[in-house]
């Protein structure tokens, strides 16, 4: 290698270290704000990508000209990408004039009850009994995370949420029977209900799980199952059970309504399938409601009989 083929080689490296330092400047003025972990974490990964990608991050026409050349990017992950260098820039005092790239806002993937419980007795132990927890309460994955053994209260079989992301408003959700038992098998190693360092951690592990039940069952509709999509799914079916807008609002511990409309605008499902189950008792009443049916009458042989969509 030449003097002048090492002295580049040099320059690069010292580049590379140079944004990365810059990067992690960022990071800590986010954390000094009060920006939540998984948001500095999502600046980080951005910004590093479009470093990687050739953009000089102290060089705003540099940054456009990368985020223009990528032509797998979607119109919205090009406007998030800009979206998170506009804060880098800010905070950096760079001269920059974010491109207007106009996002088309789509309808999000609601799966079947019956394929979300599919995905939650296949994975292991902590990944089921997360999505069963998301699955009944519509959570964020980060705030679940969050979650301390304080927080669950047996005896009422409910868990507050007293840390929520997004600004978003504390609650308290009432768990299933089974979902207190996942919960009370879980090993209490630590403070938290779940150990997980970060949340990326935990997806990667669900993204093998979930690949390895879509192939087992034959089943591509499983790959496109999030940890959000069961926030998305929730919402959904509950205001489709109750058609309360205030209800569903207060579920996910939005504060703007408009925030809720996204998710009960999504689908109609007035011609669906449903399950049907009879009870002769209390008890078996309330165990059908615990798994999900709700109630639709009672015979004049005084049999309750329930439902719930498939």
């Amino acid at each position: 290698m030449s003097a002048t083929e090492t002295k580049t080689v040099a320059g690069e490296k010292q580049q590379t270290i140079d944004v990365k330092g810059k990067i992690v400047e960022f990071m800590w003025k986010l954390k000094r704000d009060g920006t939540s972990d998984r948001t500095i974490q999502n600046y980080a990964r951005l910004l590093t990508q479009l470093h990687r990608k050739g953009a000089d991050l102290m060089n705003g026409d540099s940054v456009k000209d990368v985020i223009a050349a990528q032509e797998h990017w979607s119109t919205s992950t090009k406007a998030l990408v800009s979206a998170s260098y506009q804060k880098f820039a800010k905070e950096n005092r760079l001269s920059w004039n974010m491109p207007k790239y106009r996002t088309c806002q789509k309808l999000p993937f609601i799966p079947l009850e019956s394929e979300i419980d599919a995905l939650i007795s296949s994975c292991g132990r902590h990944i089921s009994t997360m999505l069963q927890l998301l699955k009944e309460t519509g959570m964020r994955i980060g705030e679940a995370l969050r979650l301390k053994w304080t927080d669950l209260d047996t005896e009422r079989t409910a868990i507050l949420m007293n840390n929520p992301e997004k600004n978003g408003k504390p609650r308290m959700f009432r768990l299933s029977n089974k979902l207190l038992s996942m919960l009370n098998n879980m090993p209490k190693q630590s403070e938290r209900i779940f150990t997980a360092k970060s949340v990326s951690n935990f997806e990667r592990s669900f993204s093998t799980q979930r690949r390895k039940t879509a192939f087992k069952l034959q089943n591509p509709r499983l790959e496109a199952i999030k940890f959000h999509t069961l926030r998305h799914w929730k919402a959904t079916m509950e205001y489709q059970k109750t058609k309360d807008i205030l209800h569903v609002m207060q579920l996910l511990g939005h504060r703007n309504i408009q925030n809720t409309l996204i998710y009960t605008q999504l689908v109609n499902f007035e011609s669906s399938d449903y399950y049907s189950a009879t009870a002769q008792t209390c008890e078996e009443a309330k165990q059908l409601v615990e798994q999900g049916f709700e109630y639709v009458c009672t015979t004049p042989e005084n049999i309750m009989l329930f439902r719930k969509r498939k």
